[in-house]
């Protein structure tokens, strides 16, 4: 998929004394490389306190061209806590430079824990920002609305709806801070890092679990049990109207209830919302080719690896933001101040008809699983407001490049693909059990909060067992891992599991996501990701000198394999490669190694 997802910026290193004084600045330093700006004015610019008043926040101080470093953010917010009833902070771990992950609950209760959240009955909204550390607009929003909130007239926003906000969750990223991380980006004028300090992309990272930071957010979300979950990015790629998108998994995703709530009662608000302040709100598609319109767009089908397709597998309503690059920070921040807002009023209203989609989709339990999905062959087709461009020869580059003009232009009827057919399906499995000595995976599956019971000891029982072939490693390491395919087919196993096996039924909430994770042929399986890869070595082998009289003897006793063999003999390739001839006996020997490419995953039908 053409998807250029999200690079991002951040972060000022001046102190708020320093940000106060700095004149705005009137352009970016890339401004003269990037295409021409559209002028915007929205009636929220209103929101906008002038810079010397008491809690103007460090963007406002800056004219809306700044965003704090990571002290300052924390400063700030930490004062308006000190000063505000029911404004609370949790840490929600360290990041791989030590430095805090921090999490603030605002609710009209000050609750302090989970339990005294959950106490109160309300649905509870989560707000992420900065999982690149560049896109930090959510975090310069949630300022102001926490502001707002508490030391303005918004205090109704509490009353029936809970606020989780992590201003910074890419905090070592944001720190990595200067004027030229990003060049496709309308500031802030310091922008942060995209990856974190160890360059592994948070927002890869969701089914594998490989970082603190991802890490920190799955136990917030097992322990904070939120309804909604809104993570704020940036996007890239192209010069179009839209300033605010969004999106959420698609219609045939493993949440279809939640799907309709989202497309029925949160879009409409929130677009409407976005109008009235003066934003030109729009989906989240992609173009098929940025070059040439003509040819299309694309719906977002997420995986487990990104966060909306994450909570797509566990059932959990996810709102992925992707502010317009080219659009000024000030105009991105003030909408999605406008967008979250909304979104609380929106949650508070509509609370029972969300969590009854929720519950819909926890407990619908279908018993065929679509793992992957392919491109329709017959598009749909939407108007799509774009901005006009030529294409031009690049003596630079020798080829042809686009030339973004600035001027609204609509692009009438596009038509429009959806990665919504079907490719390979599963049936529900009862239950997957996994032998003890696989403990990086059972942790694993432990931190996104599914639940599963230990055999207390050795069982003996007939199940299913896929057996792998033809295993293809990624040719390089991708997000710190080396991914790995196989095709797969299953099998019926008699198996004595030792004790300590853990067993996991697929009717919970969490099954789809345990599903997802552990059937092999998931693009975002734990097999994918490569936690099952010493399953391909091969430890135990057979000289030649030893091969040579089994194999005379193989051919003598069994006659059915000597015509398997003259039969292998015609394949030129075969014939010419001894060792390759050596290896066909051995693979059906007795001494081969029978769990070679068993997958060390069973199912129970």
């Amino acid at each position: 998929m053409r998807f250029l997802p999200l690079f991002a910026l951040c972060a000022t290193l001046l102190p708020l004394s320093a940000l106060a004084q700095t004149a705005p600045l009137s352009t970016y330093v890339n401004d003269n490389i990037l295409p021409p700006q559209r002028p915007w004015h929205g009636a929220d610019e209103a929101l906008m306190q002038a810079g010397d008043s008491r809690w103007a926040t460090p963007f406002e101080q800056s004219g809306g061209i700044r965003s704090p470093s990571y002290p300052d953010t924390i400063h700030w917010l930490d004062n308006l806590l000190d000063d505000s009833s029911g404004l609370e902070k949790v840490s929600l771990g360290r990041s791989p430079q030590g430095r805090e992950i921090w999490m603030y609950i605002a609710s009209d209760e000050d609750a302090k824990t989970p339990q005294q959240l959950q106490a109160n009955h309300k649905p509870t909204v989560l707000v992420q920002a900065g999982i690149h550390g560049g896109e930090i607009d959510g975090k310069d929003a949630g300022m102001m609305l926490l502001r707002d909130i508490f030391q303005g007239d918004k205090r109704q926003l509490l009353e029936h709806v809970n606020l989780l906000f992590v201003p910074i969750l890419n905090v070592d990223g944001h720190e990595r801070s200067g004027e030229y991380n990003r060049v496709n980006q309308r500031g802030p004028v310091q922008m942060g890092w995209r990856s974190n300090s160890q360059n592994l992309n948070l927002n890869r990272d969701y089914a594998k679990a490989d970082t603190l930071e991802i890490q920190s957010v799955l136990s917030a979300i097992n322990r904070w049990e939120p309804q909604l979950y809104i993570d704020v990015h940036v996007t890239d790629g192209l010069d179009y109207q839209y300033d605010i998108t969004f999106g959420y998994h698609t219609q045939k995703g493993l949440s279809p209830n939640i799907y309709q709530w989202f497309s029925q009662s949160y879009r409409p608000q929130i677009e409407q919302a976005l109008t009235a302040a003066g934003h030109t709100p729009g989906p989240l598609v992609f173009t098929v080719d940025n070059t040439d319109l003509s040819k299309g767009l694309e719906l977002w089908h997420p995986s487990q690896r990104y966060s909306d397709g994450y909570g797509d597998a566990r059932h959990l309503p996810t709102v992925l933001i992707e502010n317009h690059s080219l659009k000024p920070f000030k105009q991105r921040v003030l909408g999605t101040y406008v967008l979250l807002e909304q979104t609380l009023k929106t949650v508070g209203e509509q609370a029972t008809r969300l969590q009854a989609a929720i519950e819909k989709d926890r407990y619908r339990y279908p018993q065929l699983l679509t793992l992957t999905w392919e491109r329709e062959l017959q598009p749909t087709t939407r108007d799509f407001l774009g901005v006009g461009y030529r294409i031009e020869h690049s003596a630079i580059s020798g080829a042809n490049v686009v030339r973004w003009d600035g001027e609204a232009k609509l692009y009438p009827q596009l038509p429009l693909f959806s990665t919504t057919k079907e490719g390979i399906q599963v049936s529900r499995p009862a239950a997957y059990y996994i032998p003890p000595q696989w403990q990086k995976v059972i942790q694993r599956l432990a931190m996104h909060g599914i639940r599963m019971e230990t055999l207390p000891q050795a069982t003996t029982m007939t199940l299913q067992q896929y057996h792998l072939s033809n295993p293809q490693f990624g040719q390089r390491s991708f997000e710190g891992r080396q991914r790995l395919q196989a095709n797969a087919k299953l099998e019926k196993t008699s198996v004595t599991l030792p004790a300590g096996t853990v067993e996991i039924p697929t009717d919970q909430p969490l099954g789809d996501l345990a599903i997802m994770l552990l059937e092999p042929q998931s693009p975002d399986s734990l097999l994918q990701w490569g936690f099952f890869n010493t399953i391909t070595n091969r430890t135990e082998y057979i000289e030649d000198y030893a091969i040579e009289p089994l194999a005379a003897q193989m051919l003598a006793q069994q006659p059915e394999l000597k015509q398997a063999f003259a039969l292998a003999l015609k394949d030129p390739v075969f014939a010419a490669d001894p060792q390759a001839r050596l290896r066909w006996f051995y693979e059906r020997s007795p001494y081969f190694d029978k769990q070679y490419l068993l997958y060390p995953v069973y199912r129970s039908r």
